[in-house]
């Protein structure tokens, strides 16, 4: 089971790579992108983003003496004609710079690309919300080697994919970054200034009202207060829980570690890590916890013992308990069970 970590910076990639990282990805905006199109959307980050070939190619130059892989996110929801001549372009300088992947979600792109450079291999983003076995026969028709999974795509779901359509690889989410809407789905580009900010943002709040304009009742609003209150506290979960961290710098968010044996046994050939903005310190912090729990499963511990072993690593049981920080929630609900 490979870990695959995100980077933002060539410094990044030996400690990852010394962490456990196997593989990594990560953005390019270059300087001639932004000058034509006065827009940040080659890929879905506006931020967390490589800006100079020189850095990419010295990314590829290190990860390959560590043996690890670097894909390369074109993974915007939409592109215009002279976007996509451009995403080519820049696809090209990879492939010549001796990248290993390209991480799509527009279908007709990758399968553009994976045309134009056989050499590389084509990741389908989870922005493409491909998720179930007909999805995935149809991105390995198109030239994909692998499939990464939207995040609410559920163990069972998970494997059976890897299992019905077995000549494309799997990777699914494991740790960081909860999106609150299907990210496929969603236009906004966690922009805080545009619009007011992301819609992931707004927190809906009610105004006790009726349309006449007269108040609802009091036990109706209390009861909405109580449901405003709950959705508050699942956003802060969801949001990483504040992006807060153990004083050792491990971080809380969700998390799949727990999942780490079932996403074993379905299959999965791979476990991201998200979070191209997040500092070095996070990432690094994530790539030990999530190797720590891969060599564990790997060394045959049972599911239990992962389970314990997983919590135990922040400590992060109260958190768990309240299961708005799970990837996979079925876990928790088996535990309960």
């Amino acid at each position: 089971m490979r870990i695959v970590a995100p980077v933002s910076r060539v410094a990044e990639i030996e400690p990852l790579a010394q962490a456990g990282a196997n593989e990594f990805y990560c953005g390019l905006v270059p300087p001639d992108w932004l000058g034509r199109f006065h827009a940040i959307n080659a890929n879905r980050r506006p931020s967390g983003n490589l800006t100079r070939y020189e850095d990419l190619a010295s990314a590829i130059d290190i990860a390959h003496a560590h043996e690890a892989t670097v894909s390369l996110v074109l993974n915007a929801q939409h592109y215009s004609a002279a976007q996509i001549a451009a995403a080519e372009g820049i696809a090209g300088r990879f492939a010549e710079l001796g990248g290993d992947a390209l991480i799509v979600s527009d279908l007709g792109l990758l399968h553009a690309l994976a045309l134009r450079f056989p050499a590389l291999r084509m990741h389908v983003s989870s922005v493409a919300t491909c998720r179930n076995a007909g999805a995935a026969r149809l991105c390995r028709e198109l030239g994909a080697q692998r499939l990464i999974l939207p995040r609410d795509v559920t163990l069972a779901e998970a494997a059976s994919i890897a299992a019905e359509v077995p000549d494309i690889e799997i990777e699914a989410f494991v740790l960081n970054d909860g999106c609150i809407f299907e990210e496929g789905a969603c236009h906004t580009i966690h922009l805080p200034g545009q619009l007011g900010g992301p819609i992931c943002l707004d927190r809906f709040e009610y105004r006790y009202r009726r349309r006449d304009g007269s108040d609802v009742s009091p036990r109706l609003a209390a009861r909405l207060q109580e449901n405003d209150a709950e959705y508050e506290r699942w956003l802060w979960y969801r949001f990483s829980c504040g992006f807060s961290t153990t004083p050792e710098g491990l971080p809380y968010g969700p998390c799949g570690l727990c999942a780490v044996p079932a996403l074993r046994r379905g299959r999965v050939a791979a476990i991201k890590i998200a979070g191209r903005e997040a500092p070095t310190a996070r990432k690094l912090a994530s790539v030990r916890m999530v190797k720590a729990v891969v060599d564990r499963a790997c060394g045959g511990a049972d599911d239990a013992d992962v389970r314990d072993f997983a919590m135990k690593l922040r400590p992060s049981e109260a958190h768990c308990a309240t299961g708005y920080m799970c990837y996979y929630p079925e876990v928790l609900r088996a535990e309960v069970a």
